[in-house]
C-alpha cells in the first residue's frame, strides 16, 4: 500500500473519541490517533477500545505504544483489525522488531526519527521495506541530544531526515511541530522553513494550527508566477528575469506548480 499525500496531519488523543470528528472537520488532510504521549499509561486500554478510523474518509494513522512498553504488543494486535493508512512507530531505531514489523504489516508504517541513533540509522531505516515515510520527533529528538528546539539547532537532523527520504524514494518526509499554537504568524513560518528544506508536511497539534502550516506549504503568488514563466521559456538555457534557466530549473518550476495544485483539489 502506497501513502497518499498529506501535508498537514492533526493529533488527536486515543482516549477521546469525541474529539476525533472535530479533528476531522478541522482541515486536516490526515488524522493520527495518538495512543502514545498523548494518552496517560492508566487510560491505554480505554484509548485503544476506543479506536475508530470511521469519523472521516481522510487517511487515519496511529501512534503506536513503543516496543518495550507494556502496550506495544496489544497496541499491535488493534492495529490489525483496522483499516489504517499507516503505523506510526515511536523512538524508530535499527534493531527490535522495527524491521520485522515494517515487512510484515498490511499497512504502511511511518518512522519517527526521535533519538540521535535514529537519525544516525535514518538512510537504513527509510530503506527498509514496508517504511513508506519518515517522521521527524524534534521536542523528543533535543530532549535526547539536550539541544535547544530552534531551526538553527536542528538545521542538520531535518537536512539529514530529507536527504534519507530521497535516497531511499520516499515521499518527502514530514516536520516536527510547533508547540506553540496561538502564533499563526510564526507555524507558518516554521512550515515554510520545512518546506524550503525539502519537507512534505508538518506535524498538527491543535486544530488551530492546520491552517497556518497549509498556508507555509503553499506556494505564493510570485512563486506561482515565477514558475509559469519558466515553464513557457522553451528549452535549453534561456534568461527569465534576468535569471538563467535549464532543465534543473524547470524541475522545481514544476514542483512548484504541482505543490500548488494539490492544495487546491
Amino acid at each position: 500500500m502506497i501513502l497518499g499525500h498529506f501535508t498537514a496531519p492533526l493529533f488527536v488523543p486515543g482516549n477521546r473519541p469525541e474529539r476525533f470528528m472535530k479533528a476531522a472537520a478541522s482541515g486536516a488532510d490526515a488524522v493520527i490517533v495518538d495512543l502514545e504521549d498523548a494518552v496517560a499509561p492508566d487510560a491505554k486500554e480505554t484509548a485503544r477500545a476506543a479506536l475508530d478510523v470511521s469519523f472521516t474518509d481522510r487517511p487515519v494513522f496511529l501512534r503506536i505504544n513503543g516496543e518495550g512498553t507494556p502496550w506495544h504488543a496489544d497496541d499491535l494486535k488493534a492495529a490489525a483489525t483496522l483499516p489504517l493508512g499507516g503505523i506510526i512507530v515511536p523512538k524508530a531505531e535499527l534493531g527490535g522488531d522495527l524491521a520485522a514489523l515494517a515487512a510484515i504489516s498490511h499497512v504502511p508504517v511511518l518512522a519517527l526519527i526521535e533519538t540521535a541513533r535514529g537519525l544516525a540509522e535514518a538512510r537504513q531505516i527509510a530503506s527498509l521495506a514496508g517504511v513508506e515515510r519518515l517522521i521527524f520527533g524534534s521536542v523528543d529528538f533535543c530532549a535526547d541530544l539536550g539541544c535547544a528546539h530552534t531551526r538553527e539547532a536542528l538545521l542538520c537532523a531535518r537536512s539529514e531526515l530529507v536527504l534519507a527520504s530521497r535516497l531511499a524514494g520516499l515521499a518527502a518526509p514530514v516536520d516536527g511541530v510547533t508547540t506553540v499554537i496561538e502564533d499563526a504568524e510564526l507555524i507558518t513560518t516554521d512550515a515554510r522553513h520545512a518546506c524550503d528544506l525539502g519537507f512534505g508536511g508538518k506535524l498538527a497539534i491543535h486544530p488551530k494550527q492546520v491552517g497556518p502550516i497549509l498556508a507555509g506549504f503553499r506556494p505564493v503568488a510570485r512563486e506561482i508566477d515565477w514558475a509559469n514563466k519558466v515553464l513557457v521559456s522553451g528549452d535549453g538555457a534561456v534568461s527569465v528575469d534576468g535569471a538563467m534557466v535549464d532543465e534543473p530549473v524547470r524541475i522545481r518550476a514544476r514542483a512548484i506548480l504541482a505543490r500548488a495544485a494539490r492544495q487546491t483539489t
